[in-house]
């Protein structure tokens, strides 16, 4: 197993804490989370899975500044069970895409990208995402951003990237896809609508604290 030295763009622990900005409260109830509208990511979605499409990936990834991110492992549902991601899903401001890593060897590509020190990477308790990825291959990731950790410095106990969109983003994401097969040969529609969703709103829960000078 590999030992990950990860690098943080925000502190990830420490007394210091942050004044929440105006306006939003510290946390959200179910109800009113089941009041806000649903949204899902409607822009293009791109299966990485060969070599054409990696590269493509690449060349627009490469010219970000920051990228939202998450990963989908098949579930476990025995005791001592455990599997290991089999999907990295990564937002830029032009598409989402799926680097699905049991179709092909994407190691060094994903390497590449989270080894970038000028691109933020922005999700969600991604420790163990990250960790979980360096069972798979060796990762040296720097410049990572947790918006859970961000959210807890300025107060808020809700860290959860669906609590933080309704409270940020005003918007509710679905989680109906979570425990589906994600080693399967061939992702549903509901699959991959789920899969890029989540780190597109990663990346705009980013831009949103960026806006409101939360990091």
């Amino acid at each position: 197993m590999t030992t990950v030295k990860i690098t943080y763009n925000e502190p990830m622990s420490g007394p210091t804490a942050f004044a929440l900005p105006s306006g939003f409260p510290r946390e959200i109830s179910r109800e009113e989370m089941a009041a806000l509208p649903v949204r899902r990511y409607e822009g293009e979605v791109v299966m990485v899975a060969s070599h054409r499409e990696m590269v493509r990936a690449m060349d627009d990834i490469r010219r970000e500044s920051v990228f939202g991110w998450d990963t989908e492992t098949r579930p476990a549902f025995r005791k001592g069970e455990m599997h290991l991601p089999s999907l990295v899903q990564v937002a830029t401001a032009r598409a989402v895409y799926l680097f699905e890593l049991q179709k092909m060897d994407l190691s060094g590509a994903v390497a590449e990208i989270f080894a970038a020190p000028g691109i933020v990477k922005a999700g969600i308790s991604v420790a163990d995402d990250l960790k979980k990825l360096a069972m798979l291959f060796p990762l040296d990731p720097v410049a990572v951003l947790d918006a859970g950790t961000v959210a807890q410095r300025h107060g808020m106990e809700q860290t959860g990237l669906r609590n933080l969109a309704g409270i940020f983003l005003g918007f509710r994401v679905p989680k109906g896809a979570k425990t589906t097969n994600w080693a399967a040969p061939r992702l549903s529609a509901q699959q991959v609508t789920y899969a890029a969703t989540d780190a597109w709103a990663c990346r705009e829960l980013y831009l949103r604290f960026r806006e409101l000078g939360m990091v």
